[in-house]
Parts: structure tokens; C-alpha cells; sequence
């Protein structure tokens, strides 16, 4: 019985030690994989096509009150549900479908150009008219009737349908509009109406869950799902004023104004454009953020615009020929290519040539930037300036101006 148990025993212990050892030397084969990582596609992109801006609000004194804004809580990042039911649920009733209209004058008969019928008409010559229209999404955002959407989707409209989840629908009128921040405020006279909340989109997080809702070709409200993909999205050359959340929900034709939600349904951004060969959704979408959307509807109904701080010049980025060319041993500063006859920096002396270096004590590096930080100060504000002229750094004190109301651009449908 021992001499069996000695042959066992040394062929088992052999087998232990050449497997202790296979572990160390590769212990690779003591664990799998359970995860593929995707291959990456083609990502190619080409600047997306927008439908465009138009009719601005009227000029007239406004004086209304703020609308009432429901703000939701914070979103709860310690696990995902199985299900996004509920929040759709709280969120899509208040996302609504938007249909533009407006008549434009067709092109005549061509025989209307040839000089023997036009002596019969002269100068009333028969002129025929067509209807176009386009559609978009958008969001109650207050018990009051108030909608918000973009003011793309609204260009030019002479007639704005607004059509709710339930069924009902409604004419709308134009608050106010904001070319820059691609915005508009309708409101719509109607009872028992589903209002969306607001998040804070500061604190919106690459890689939170979130849903896109609208109405997009027309078929009807649908719901997309995606992640948030980037924050603080500028230089798309979109708007004057972007600081875009891009997510890979899916956004196409129609989405445009309706709301980009989180899981519990509250508002994170206003749905705006996309990046796009084939004018559908490549997985690159930008949303307006809902606090920025909540500060433009504060001032278009309280002010029926929106207020900005300017300078009046028109800046360009510094390069590094631009910089040497000045003199500068770093690329700080935004050179000065154009000073606004009689806006606040020329009365204040600045003038074509003249490198910002610092405002309010603050170095400058990004021109689009600088953009946004003054559109930020009130106007009347005594602003501290440090420019670079030939070669010399000077102090100027400039008072802040009004951004003059832009005129709308004429741009295509996303």
C-alpha cells in the first residue's frame, strides 16, 4: 500500500509545481476577457447645415415678468435604472412639435420675360405665391404659456403652429428672438399645460445618460438615447456665442429646439445642430445648455431682447508670426484688426493695430473668449484695459457699450 502511495504522490506534486510555475511565468491563462471594445468608424465630418435665422421681436419698451422656472434636483449618478419610462414620461409632454410657415413670391412664367407679353401687363404683372414650411420641436419650459425652441426653427415664419403630445394644438406668437445664441421664446395661450424642469447643466458630466426628444422628419415625437460627449463645446463657427453640450444621442432634421433630457426627465439643453455628410445623425450633436437657454428666456420676456457688453472691435486669434511681428515673447494678447467708428473703443482711443493684452486684470488668450466675457458685462461698466502699441504697453479705461442687435443670417435647415 506505501509503494502505491509513493508512486501517486510524486506525480502529483510534479503536476502542482509545473502549474505553480506556468501561473507565475503566465498569468494570463488564469483569467478572460468578457469585454470587446468596439472598433472606431469613419469620422469624417463636415460642418453641419442649419436652418436659418430671420424675424427679430419688436423694438418696442417690454415689461414683463420673469416666467416661473421649475428646477430639478441633482441626478443621482450611483447606479442606472433598467428603464428611462419614467423619465420620458416626465419629460415629453412638454416637448412639442412646431410647424413654420410663411408665402414667399414664386419665380414668374418664363414667357412673362419676353417683352411682347410684359406690354400687355407692364409694370402689374401677374405675380404667384407659394406656401413654404418647415418643422422643429420645442419645450414648455413655464406655466405660462412660454416655449422655448431655436430661432432657426422659427425664421421667418408668418405663421407658427404649435402642436402638444395630447393632441391639442395652437397658434403661437414670437416673445423675442437672439440671433447669436440661436434662441427664441414663443408663447402659447393655452390651460393645463405640461412644463419640463430645468437642470443645472453646470453640472452636467462627460458620460451621463441622456435622452433626445422631438420630432424629428415628421413622424412624431420620438425618444433617442445617448451619453453626453464633450461640455464646453466652441469654435463650431455655428453661433456667435457657443458653449454647446455634444452628445451621440441621435439627432436629425426636425430635433431642432426639442429638449436634450436626463435620466429622471429634467432638461439639460435645447437640441441644435449636428455634424453631418448626409444631413442625418452621425453620432456628433450639439445642445444649447439649459442654463444658458434659462438666462436668454429670463431677459427676451422680462427686456424683449438680450442684453450684452461690447467693445466694438473686431479681434483675431494671436499667432506666432503675429506675436514676433509685435514684439511678444509669448502668444498672450488678441490683436485688434478693426475698431467700430464711434462705438466705446474708439471713443476710447483703441485703433487698429493695438494688441488687448489684459482686461480688468485678467491676460487674454482666446478671442472668441474675450467675446463671451464682455457680452457679460453690463453695459456702462468702466472697464481697465492694457494694450501693446508699437511696442509701448499702455493703460486706457473704456466704459462698456450695448451689443447692437444683429442682423439675422440666412442659413440652412439641420
Amino acid at each position: 500500500m506505501r509503494r502505491l502511495l509513493k508512486r501517486l504522490i510524486w506525480p502529483i506534486l510534479a503536476g502542482i509545481i509545473l502549474a505553480v510555475g506556468l501561473l507565475m511565468f503566465f498569468p494570463q491563462l488564469g483569467s478572460r476577457s468578457i469585454f470587446k471594445a468596439p472598433s472606431d468608424g469613419n469620422q469624417n465630418v463636415v460642418p453641419p447645415s442649419i436652418l436659418a435665422p430671420t424675424r427679430e421681436a419688436p423694438g418696442e419698451e417690454i415689461s414683463r415678468p420673469a416666467p416661473k422656472i421649475r428646477t430639478a434636483p441633482p441626478v443621482s449618478r450611483q447606479g442606472g435604472p433598467v428603464s428611462y419610462a419614467e423619465g420620458v414620461e416626465r419629460a415629453a409632454p412638454a416637448v412639442v412639435n412646431i410647424y413654420s410657415s410663411r408665402i414667399v413670391e414664386s419665380e414668374q412664367h418664363p414667357l412673362m420675360s419676353d417683352p411682347f407679353f410684359r406690354q400687355f401687363f407692364g409694370d402689374d404683372m401677374p405675380q404667384r405665391q407659394r406656401m413654404l414650411s418647415s418643422l422643429g420641436s420645442g419645450v414648455i419650459v413655464s406655466d405660462s404659456g412660454y416655449v422655448l425652441t431655436n430661432q432657426h426653427v422659427i425664421s421667418g415664419a408668418d405663421q407658427i403652429q404649435v402642436a402638444l403630445r395630447d393632441g391639442r394644438e395652437t397658434l403661437a406668437t414670437v416673445i423675442g428672438t437672439d440671433v447669436e445664441s440661436d434662441l427664441a421664446v414663443l408663447h402659447i395661450e393655452l390651460d393645463d399645460i405640461p412644463v419640463i424642469a430645468l437642470s443645472d447643466s453646470e453640472k452636467t458630466e462627460v458620460g451621463d445618460v441622456v435622452l433626445a426628444i422631438g420630432n424629428p422628419f415628421g413622424v412624431g415625437q420620438t425618444v433617442t438615447m445617448g451619453i453626453v460627449s464633450a461640455t464646453g463645446r466652441n469654435h463650431l463657427g455655428l453661433n456667435a456665442y457657443e458653449d454647446f453640450i455634444q452628445t451621440d444621442a441621435a439627432i436629425n432634421p426636425g430635433n431642432s429646439g426639442g429638449a436634450l433630457v436626463n435620466p429622471e426627465g429634467a432638461m439639460v439643453g435645447i437640441n441644435t445642430a449636428i455634424f453631418s455628410r448626409s444631413g442625418g445623425s452621425q453620432g456628433i450633436g450639439f445642445a444649447i445648455p439649459a442654463n444658458l437657454a434659462r438666462d436668454i428666456l429670463d431677459q427676451l420676456v422680462t427686456q424683449g431682447r438680450v442684453i450684452r457688453g461690447w467693445l466694438g472691435v473686431e479681434a483675431r486669434q494671436m499667432t506666432q508670426e503675429l506675436a514676433t511681428s509685435f514684439g511678444l515673447k509669448a502668444l498672450g494678447g488678441v490683436a485688434i484688426t478693426r475698431v467700430v467708428p464711434n462705438g466705446p473703443a474708439d471713443k476710447a482711443g483703441l485703433k487698429s493695430g493695438d494688441v488687448l493684452l489684459k482686461i480688468n486684470d485678467r491676460f487674454l488668450v482666446d478671442a472668441r473668449a474675450v467675446m463671451a466675457d464682455i457680452a457679460e458685462i453690463p453695459p456702462g461698466t468702466q472697464l481697465p484695459l492694457r494694450i501693446l502699441r508699437n511696442g509701448e504697453r499702455q493703460e486706457i479705461v473704456l466704459t462698456v457699450g450695448e451689443r447692437p442687435k444683429p442682423r439675422a443670417e440666412n442659413r440652412t435647415q439641420d
